[in-house]
């Protein structure tokens, strides 16, 4: 079994992937109002478009905090108007249960209780009823963990947009970052894409490259 050792400082591949992932969400956040091709993209549009959002590791915080900062400007047409996580688990050697990084960071940040849904599978019908309630018009996901059924990919409207680590069609499913390396690429990369039924085959709609980082090494 491989395992995988950082040398020298943390800045790595896996760090250069989530800062390409939010500098990629910050440019279709950006774009969002100039292209009419883009999610939210409407010269007429008043009120903020809902977006919900799903993740559950440290790692997803990061994407959570560049859409919440998005959102935060007076120019912006979206909203975070929700957030989906992974419900609480044992942690500290099964001590007591904690709720995800990504849930713990949202409440830091000051979201709404209420408006963080912990589903145990993204296809329960409460869950389902409480998420068209809320009318997202996208969803976007990093790291949630847990596949998606039809009738939630039915519900926005313009789709659900998944941040898949590495340059897809490559390296689809689980720890991608973690087989590229164990490949031994020169380089890797973050996309944008669609989420259908299929995994990690829906159209693409962004990519770019990362080049690994020498620093890491793959130990036996």
């Amino acid at each position: 079994m491989h395992s995988y050792r950082w040398c020298g400082s943390m800045p790595s591949t896996a760090t250069a992937t989530t800062t390409t992932a939010t500098t990629m969400i910050r440019r279709l956040c950006c774009l969002q109002s100039v292209s009419p091709s883009l999610p939210f993209s409407s010269a007429s549009t008043t009120t903020k478009k809902p977006l919900v959002f799903l993740g559950a590791p440290q790692v997803s915080a990061i994407v959570l905090d560049t859409l919440l900062n998005a959102s935060a400007s007076p120019h912006s047409l979206f909203e975070v108007a929700a957030i989906v996580t992974q419900p609480p688990a044992r942690r500290d050697r099964g001590k007591k249960l904690a709720l995800s990084p990504l849930a713990t960071h949202a409440l830091d940040r000051g979201f709404s209780p209420d408006l963080i849904f912990t589903p145990d599978k993204a296809g329960d019908d409460v869950f389902l009823s409480n998420l068209k309630a809320l009318q997202p018009h996208l969803c976007i996901t990093a790291a949630y963990g847990n596949i998606l059924p039809t009738k939630f990919l039915d519900i926005p409207p313009l789709g659900t947009v998944n941040i898949h680590p590495s340059m897809l069609p490559l390296y689809r499913g689980a720890a991608p970052v973690q087989r590229a390396l164990q490949d031994g690429v020169k380089e890797t990369g973050v996309s944008l894409a669609f989420t259908v039924r299929a995994l990690d085959a829906g159209p693409i709609i962004a990519t770019e490259t990362i080049q690994v980082d020498d620093q890491i090494k793959i130990s036996v």
